[in-house]
């Protein structure tokens, strides 16, 4: 899951010093909106960012927040719609799948805003996060609800000099041999651990800066992508053309290699409309490990420009998507950037881009 949609009301939340829950589903059966690891939070006044359902849970959920805010206890929700005769609230949900879900307070006086601290600076930061959730605990010391980093070493306010520190740097040599989104009982101290992945955002490259560039970063940036847009142009790197959060470099396509870390990203869309700035471009990502690499143009272009490359073409080929973008029809920028940005999240999921009525 991405955290970019919980930020937002985070910040708020903080600069007001008014404390949030912090819904997790920690596990689901049968069929389900939200999976293991998603979350939400939610305000006093039933305010959230998120969603763990199409709408259908949330309203619930909010009763539930408004009671471990007053309290401060967490506490564990589990929703059950695998029953044909399911009417959940007479919104009749059919999800068909079951769910719990942990709600847990966090503010300036529980835990100084951690774990939402380290979340979203993990987020900012673009680096991976894995937490331990405690969702079942026979011990008076560890509550249910309590978290602290699953990989890594442990901060010193965590870990301590108490016997509670002694406790957590146990469990978390535990947290850290259960893989992501799972769920495991440490037996011997009779807790139960859930471990939630928050992976980092999708870091996409976008070698050009011509105006069917813009859509194609807008729409990488409502998903939470971070946004690095590359031009030798400096009229078309104007701030006010692309996201506040994009970085915009401007550099001669020859050079680009040396102005930006081109390991760093996971997909790279080549699309300067400029021939030889293209083929700059292309052979500075043949010599680098960028996964994914789309290139705009016909088929005729890009054995134009393979051909130019010569022997670093063998480099490129097996992660060259080219023409770039999925076959949905429509030759709008507004479309292609949907065809691009659609092409780039299945081949960062692993998936085909197959229809899923098509799948079994």
């Amino acid at each position: 899951m991405s955290l970019h949609r919980l930020i937002p009301l985070f910040e708020r939340a903080r600069l007001s010093a008014e404390p949030l829950v912090l819904a997790t589903v920690i596990r689901t059966a049968g069929s389900t909106y939200a999976k293991p690891g998603a979350q939400m939070l939610i305000t006093r006044n039933g305010e959230y960012a998120g969603l763990l359902s199409g709408g259908c849970l949330e309203g619930d959920l909010r009763e539930h927040a408004r009671t471990v805010l007053e309290t401060g206890a967490a506490r564990i929700v589990s929703y059950d719609m695998r029953s044909q005769d399911d009417q959940l609230f007479g919104l009749g949900a059919g999800c068909e799948g079951a769910m719990d879900i942990l709600l847990t307070r966090h503010g300036p006086e529980d835990g100084d805003w951690q774990p939402l601290d380290s979340m979203e600076n993990a987020h900012r930061q673009g680096w991976p996060l894995r937490l331990a959730f405690v969702t079942a605990s026979s011990r008076s010391d560890l509550p249910l609800g309590s978290s602290f980093p699953a990989d890594g070493e442990l901060p010193e306010f965590v870990r301590g000099d108490s016997q509670v520190g002694a406790l957590i740097a146990t469990l978390h040599e535990a947290a850290m041999r259960i893989a992501d989104n799972g769920i495991s009982r440490v037996e011997s101290l009779g807790v139960e651990l859930f471990v939630a992945c928050i992976a980092p955002p999708p870091r996409i490259l976008l070698l050009g800066g011509g105006p069917d560039v813009r859509p194609v970063a807008r729409l990488a940036d409502f998903l939470g992508w971070k946004v690095t847009v590359v031009d030798h142009r400096s009229a078309y790197l104007d701030a006010t053309r692309f996201p506040a959060s994009s970085t915009l470099v401007e550099t001669p396509a020859a050079q680009v290699a040396g102005a930006i870390h081109l390991d760093d990203f996971d997909a790279a869309i080549v699309m300067s409309h400029h021939l030889d700035s293209d083929l700059s471009y292309l052979r500075a990502l043949a010599s680098a490990r960028v996964p994914y690499v789309g290139l705009l143009g016909p088929a005729a272009r890009r054995e134009k420009l393979l051909g130019d490359l010569g022997d670093q073409a063998t480099s490129l080929r097996a992660r060259l998507r080219a023409p770039v973008g999925l076959d949905i029809g429509g030759r709008t920028p507004e479309v292609i950037a949907l065809a691009i940005v659609g092409e780039v999240q299945a081949a960062l999921s692993g998936r085909g881009g197959r229809p899923f009525s098509e799948t079994a």
